[in-house]
């Protein structure tokens, strides 16, 4: 049974440096575990059955690295993904941890901040390239207010939407085949965070010279601390063709962004998640971006990567359990019904829906089991339900 659920390259599992070489820092507390060499994270992620592995700039290469320095840094990690068939399917810039971006970087009001954020993303996405990236994300951490007198939100937009389209065109420029994907979050290290929620970029995105280039890449944690419902914003990124990237975490919902272990707090609305992405045909990336406990060791480190990933392949079995279930299955079309799609508009079904009579009394009266249904998704995660029908 263990091995069943043992993962292997295919099923597309990737960290990044700076969640299993999170060294256990907080606001509160100095690091309580040393720092792991990105080659070693290569090196061990591969022997756990890892796909890749995606970086900030500075999680490889020190922010004040020489030129010789970056280059013996970039070559030795490149000698590990090539040893251990390790992949780089996403980059990312840190736009956050430099003083220079204490009042945002993209959105700063100084035009110099501004340019130093576009060369720095700039020289990020030609390492993320070199080293295979695909993806490129933004994260806007520090794109954001306090004090709402010193900002005007409309301008932040404006100098945001400048950047990514700056961006867009340098990409287009250089010839690289990346997608750039948004990820948004309600706050934190910010007051407030510009574009709070996914939906909120998926609307950005329309105004982009090149929207077919941008996407989003929703966190679990990020859209649980405004109490949303991440299997729907999932759905909503899926449908609309625009879910580029995913990061997979956990946390309690209204918490500080706490990035736990996948599925050490939300397994109901995680199994739906799961569910959607391998049954919608996504085919990206199951990117985790969460840390060990503050209160582990470097050893502690690899138990909550491999817990990460054995998870996910439980979940993901529940959900053959799920579809193949005859009392669930039965339940569900009772249900739907023949949940038919209504017919596109013309003047002649207008005028008939007008005129049609509804029994009203009939509809209200239609049974929804959903009581039962719930009860037994609940049974099937608790493993008192096999995938087949249960009787008694």
């Amino acid at each position: 049974m263990f091995a069943m659920f043992t993962p292997t390259p295919a099923d597309k599992f990737t960290f990044g440096l700076w969640t299993v070489g999170h060294r256990g820092r907080d606001p509160f507390g100095e690091a309580t575990r040393e720092a792991i060499n990105p080659v070693t994270i290569v090196r061990r992620l591969a022997e756990l059955g890892a796909y890749g592995v995606n970086f900030h700039d500075n999680d490889l290469v020190p922010i004040d690295a020489s030129v010789i320095e970056r280059d013996h840094i970039v070559g030795e990690f490149r000698r590990a993904l090539t040893e251990t068939g390790m992949r780089v399917p996403m980059a990312t810039t840190n736009l956050f941890s430099d003083p220079a971006f204490k009042d945002g970087a993209f959105t700063s009001h100084d035009p110099r901040v501004r340019g130093y954020a576009l060369q720095k993303t700039m020289q990020a996405m030609d390492l993320g390239v070199e080293l295979g990236a695909e993806t490129y994300v933004f994260w806007g951490g520090r794109e954001g207010a306090e004090v709402d007198a010193a900002k005007d939100p409309m301008d932040a937009i404006k100098r945001f939407r400048d950047a990514i389209n700056f961006l867009c065109e340098y990409a287009r420029d250089q010839k690289y085949a990346l997608r750039f994907a948004l990820e948004a979050k309600p706050n934190e290290p910010r007051g407030d965070i510009y574009f709070a929620s996914t939906p909120a970029y998926l609307a950005f995105i329309q105004t982009l010279d090149h929207p077919e280039m941008v996407g989003v890449n929703p966190e679990f944690a990020h859209e649980q601390m405004a109490g949303l419902n991440f299997y729907h914003v999932v759905a909503q990124a899926l449908e609309s063709g625009k879910l580029f990237h995913i990061d997979l975490n956990d946390q309690k919902p209204g918490r500080f962004d706490q990035d736990l272990r996948f599925g050490s707090e939300s397994l109901k609305t995680l199994f739906f998640v799961v569910k959607l992405l391998e049954e919608s045909g996504y085919s990206g990336p199951r990117h985790f971006d969460a840390h060990a406990y503050r209160s582990e060791n470097t050893d502690g480190v690899w138990d909550f990567a491999r817990g990460c990933m054995r998870t996910y392949l439980i979940l993901k079995d529940k959900a053959r359990q799920f579809a193949e279930d005859d009392e669930i299955q039965s339940l569900l079309a009772e249900i739907r019904g023949a949940d038919e799609r209504l017919p596109a508009y013309d003047r002649g079904v207008a005028t008939h829906l007008k005129g049609f009579v509804f029994d009203r009394a009939a509809l209200a009266s239609r049974p929804l089991p959903y009581e039962r249904l719930d009860q037994l998704v609940i049974e099937l995660l608790m493993g008192v339900r096999t995938g087949k029908r249960v009787s008694g």
